[in-house]
């Protein structure tokens, strides 16, 4: 995901009002659109969290008082903006219209657009980018060192150079709000990634020195419906793996895995599962593989490779100076910010995901004059957002053949029905539903290894005892799995 944020900002700022300022404004208010998810235990089911989407700092309108732009053409008004403190006291940040800006949610469904067409009829990109917040304005900081995420997500729409990605982002929990930056993550602050990117604002407040601002990032799915991958970005001594060490299915040789009408069928919604798993099955061991899985039509579809889609430390040796894989699960113990995105390439036609060795694609499918002309309605739906305990948030059919079951879902929540600046109204709500949730397989308790982690090969020293009524198969001299 970092490699997209030069080319979002640089789009979106060419057709939105820049954003460049630190107090709020009082023009256009700020609502947050709803968007229910759920935190799961193996004991006690998932329960519904209080979270809301924010868009980001730099996709909003700078002003003073008076209603002067605090940008320019050329970028920030020096006159106004000399220094932080002055330019936090001469100008104001307004809230977001988020339906303009491509978001709109609907209980647990988000769903973001490409493009919009403006009042005067002519269609333009404003590839949104937002963030999970909660409801102290803080953004939710996802803890998922030994845990699990899974969501549903529609890519059905997304063409070769697109990206509908959901990652996480280690940037501060509060956005950097400060004296001089009091709107915080309220207001989308604090963006960082694993790219480093040089952006007019750090944390909220101007960045004088032009310096990058790096953090942790774990690409969970950067995708179309023509390719996909996921990716961690590990940082050390204010550097990163920029590259990352990731894993495609169509990279990796399995070409007729992942599409329209292929085993991972994109012309329809699917389930993506993410674990992260430590060597002793805690949450507070080290990370030694992030493993892949996918649900579609309620059953589990067998991994690309034979052995699992799964990236293991070993795999990761190239970013051993930034930590490798073992410094990417700190991160995620530590607290990471959910992001999501929709964003097309100009400068490359996104080839570095769909095109070449990565993906079917041509080298100028994904060009977005081609995708705007043919594709105007490009967008991606994500769904169904949940994190918890490894085996809590989807089901797991083993072969692909069970079903899911119903169970009960507990919720407790007061959210709000508007996704509009415009107007809102208020529901509160105290209700146990019924809804479709993953069955559960055994915590790990002691030295005993969940479904689908490690449990034996060359130089492994976890759990080599696998918790019923799975076993540990041998796959290879170096690795063993609990199937």
């Amino acid at each position: 995901m970092g490699k997209t944020l030069q080319s979002i900002v640089a789009t979106a700022l060419a057709v939105l009002p820049l954003a460049n300022a630190q107090q709020p404004g009082t023009s256009t208010p700020e609502v947050h659109p709803q968007l229910a998810t759920w935190k799961c235990t193996t004991n006690g089911g998932c329960v519904q969290q209080n979270t809301s989407v924010v868009l980001d700092w730099n996709y909003r309108w700078i002003h003073t008082a008076s209603g002067t732009s605090c940008t320019t053409s050329s970028g920030i008004d020096k006159t106004l903006c000399p220094d932080q403190t002055t330019c936090s006291k001469n100008c104001l940040i307004e809230g977001a219209d988020y339906t303009a800006a491509g978001v709109t949610t609907s209980g647990s469904t988000l769903t973001m657009r490409q493009y919009m067409k403006g009042s005067n009829g002519v269609t333009s990109s404003v590839s949104p980018r937002i963030y999970l917040l909660g409801s102290d304005d803080n953004y939710v900081m996802l803890k998922l060192l030994g845990q699990e995420f899974s969501f549903d997500v529609d890519l059905s729409t997304l063409p070769c150079g697109e990206n509908g990605a959901l990652y996480l982002s280690e940037m501060d929990a509060t956005g950097g709000r400060n004296s001089n930056n009091l709107g915080g993550a309220k207001y989308g602050s604090g963006y960082c990634d694993a790219q480093c990117p040089v952006q007019t604002w750090t944390n909220g407040t101007l960045n004088t020195n032009g310096s990058g601002y790096c953090c942790n990032e774990m690409d969970i799915l950067e995708a179309n419906s023509r390719a996909n991958g996921f990716t961690p970005h590990p940082c050390a001594n204010n550097n990163c793996d920029k590259s990352g060490c990731g894993y495609n299915p169509y990279s990796s040789g399995y070409t007729n895995y992942y599409g329209p009408g292929l085993t991972v069928d994109t012309s329809k919604p699917f389930t993506v599962v993410t674990r992260f798993v430590t060597n002793d099955g805690t949450t507070t061991g080290s990370l030694t593989q992030i493993q892949r899985y996918y649900i579609q039509n309620g059953k589990t579809i067998p991994s690309a490779a034979p052995g699992g889609d799964i990236i293991t430390a070993n795999g990761c040796s190239s970013a051993a100076s930034f930590g490798g894989l073992a410094g990417m699960g700190q991160a995620l113990g530590r607290g990471m910010v959910l992001a999501f995105s929709i964003w097309n390439d100009a400068g490359g036609n996104m080839n570095w995901l769909d095109s070449g060795s990565n993906g079917p694609c041509s080298a100028t499918e994904g060009n977005p004059s081609n995708i705007l002309a043919n594709n105007p309605d490009t967008h991606v739906v994500f769904s169904n957002i949940r994190w918890g305990d490894i085996g809590s948030t989807a089901q797991t059919s083993g072969g692909g053949s069970q079903s899911s079951s119903s169970s009960s879902i507990k919720t407790s929540t007061s959210t709000k029905t508007s996704t509009s600046t415009k107007s809102s109204s208020t529901l509160s709500t105290s209700t146990k539903t019924t809804s479709t949730v993953p069955a559960t397989t055994t915590k790990p308790s002691g030295a005993t290894q969940t479904h689908w982690g490690q449990c034996g090969g060359q130089g492994w020293n976890g759990p080599t005892a696998c918790a019923a009524p799975y076993a540990c198969q041998t796959q290879n001299a170096w690795y063993a799995q609990c199937l």
